[in-house]
């Protein structure tokens, strides 16, 4: 699995001029998943955001993760993050995990988060969405489970 994690004030996603997701300060994650993803890629990337030390304490230190914090999530499924672009000019989307098996994964992400006891929000799986954010740093990590 593979997030592009973002620290914001706000962020939210919307389907057909619908919104359908709002957070407030926490992180905002898209979320790709390719063929070889287990649940235990998704059990790691869940419990790595959660305690990833990214929020500022009172001395102004990352030294604070989105537990510590109470933050919410947004997470938003991806399957261009397994975009190949090195041949041509047209991405490659060979790498991405099927629809199926993508949201079967996504899903368990979004409940282990839930479990752990983080407020989380989401899109709408395999729809067109525009997301609109805040990036509070500004914060931006790529998370591979594989790396």
């Amino acid at each position: 699995m593979r997030l592009v994690v973002q620290r914001v004030t706000e962020a939210s996603v919307t389907v057909d001029g619908t919104e359908v997701g709002r957070i407030g300060p926490g992180i905002m994650a898209l979320v790709g998943v390719t063929h070889e993803d287990t649940a235990e890629d998704a059990a790691y990337l869940a419990d790595k955001i959660i305690n990833l030390r990214i929020f500022e304490d009172e001395s102004g230190k990352m030294n604070l993760s989105l537990l510590d914090t109470g933050g919410e999530l947004l997470s938003v499924s991806q399957f261009t993050l397994y975009g190949e672009t090195k041949k041509g000019r047209r991405p490659n989307f060979m790498n991405a995990a099927k629809p199926d098996q993508a949201l079967l994964l996504y899903e368990k992400w979004n409940e282990l988060l839930r479990e752990k006891g983080v407020k989380v929000e989401t899109g709408t799986f395999g729809a067109m969405m525009d997301v609109q954010l805040t990036n509070s740093g500004p914060v931006t990590l790529i998370m591979d489970s594989k790396q």
